[in-house]
């Protein structure tokens, strides 16, 4: 059986976005929703599009990483894998993933020159919380627009 994938969107984005828009016709079994409100009923809307489903693959931009990374501290054993891009670590709740350990793989990617999240304090926090990090600075900006078409995405959801 394969993977359920999940693109989560960024908190000035929607499904509609260059990166939900891409997902959508690159994969089109790939779930690509629209989050709006506040945090909780933005969790609310995820537990209940992921109820039942396991073997999952997140791909959480900014905001959307951030949701990602606190459902996965919620439910670690439903995850398979992590893709961020730009996650926004530093607004996470800390209490739900204190003190966790989650060794599942979890692939970041953030911009040097991200001037809406900070990359060196997204570090600090993936690196204490993820056991199985591949982290890539890369030369482009928080929305990732000279990296994001160019990643592998098929071996990436794969």
């Amino acid at each position: 059986m394969a993977p359920t994938r999940v693109f989560i969107h960024g908190l000035e984005s929607s499904s509609q976005g260059t990166k939900g828009s891409f997902f959508k016709e690159k994969f089109p079994d790939m779930i690509v929703e629209d989050f709006i409100g506040a945090f909780e009923e933005k969790m609310d809307k995820l537990n209940n599009i992921l109820a039942g489903k396991g073997d999952l693959i997140l791909v959480g931009s900014s905001y959307g990483g951030m949701m990602a990374c606190e459902f996965s501290c919620r439910m670690p054993e439903r995850i398979k894998k992590l893709i961020l891009l730009a996650p926004a670590l530093n607004h996470m709740p800390h209490e739900i993933c204190l003190d966790m350990k989650l060794n599942f793989p979890i692939t970041i990617y953030h911009g040097n020159r991200d001037n809406v999240i900070p990359p060196g304090e997204v570090y600090e926090i993936a690196r204490k919380l993820f056991t199985n990090l591949s982290y890539h600075l890369v030369p482009d900006d928080h929305s990732l627009h000279s990296t994001f078409v160019g990643l592998d995405w098929d071996s990436l959801l794969s």
